[in-house]
């Protein structure tokens, strides 16, 4: 998969794609159809692994030639040792995890640096619909109350107060629109947060 197809699949994984750096090594949790690991090993000859538990997005991954582990998240990255990986991404996965603060601190073991992103709450139009009395549906929401694989909802400014609890330094924070950055009022005008961080006190790589 080149750039340009990643960017019109997703505008959003093309631009945390300029995060990674060229040849690292990467585990992608929750790499769904493997659109991104395909990437970034045939245009920035990365190597690494994904993890998914759906049965039909391994298969995907495994089709476009990716290294994928099928495994629960929710037990943890036990399988893996203390800096593995130079990136760790979790992209649009988080927010499913029962045990956010467990799985965030794993991913910032395993990783020199992680790359975290999930839907903003606080994204204008989720307001919005809140003030009418209902659950937000949006492009980044896409799912009905009731069917919603979402069990955590988070603004940028929450994800912000859990890394510094969890012992975290923010390197780069951003806020997307169809995949691309807004710099005014980002809490409030973003859909996307993409979140680059690594454990406080580690040297940059």
């Amino acid at each position: 998969m080149n750039f340009e197809d990643l960017s019109t699949l997703r505008p959003d994984l093309a631009f945390i794609a300029h995060w990674v750096p060229k040849g690292a090594h990467v585990l992608d949790v929750g790499c769904g159809d493997g659109a991104m690991l395909s990437y970034l090993g045939s245009d920035k000859r990365c190597t690494g692994y994904g993890i998914e538990i759906d049965d039909h997005k391994v298969l995907e991954s495994a089709a476009r030639g990716v290294d994928v582990i099928q495994h629960d998240m929710e037990k943890g990255l036990g399988i893996f040792g203390d800096n593995s990986f130079d990136t760790v991404l979790c992209l649009s996965s988080l927010q499913m995890m029962q045990h956010v603060e467990a799985l965030l601190r794993d991913i910032v073991r395993v990783g020199a640096e992680a790359i975290v992103s999930f839907p903003n709450f606080a994204y204008w139009p989720h307001r919005v619909a809140l003030l009418r009395g209902r659950m937000p549906v949006s492009r980044s929401l896409p799912y009905q109350w009731y069917d919603t694989p979402n069990v955590r909802c988070a603004t940028i400014y929450d994800f912000e107060e859990l890394a510094q609890e969890c012992g975290l330094e923010v390197l780069e924070r951003v806020a997307l629109v169809g995949g691309r950055p807004v710099s005014v009022l980002p809490n409030l005008r973003g859909s996307l947060a993409v979140f680059r961080l690594r454990k406080k006190g580690r040297p940059a790589p």
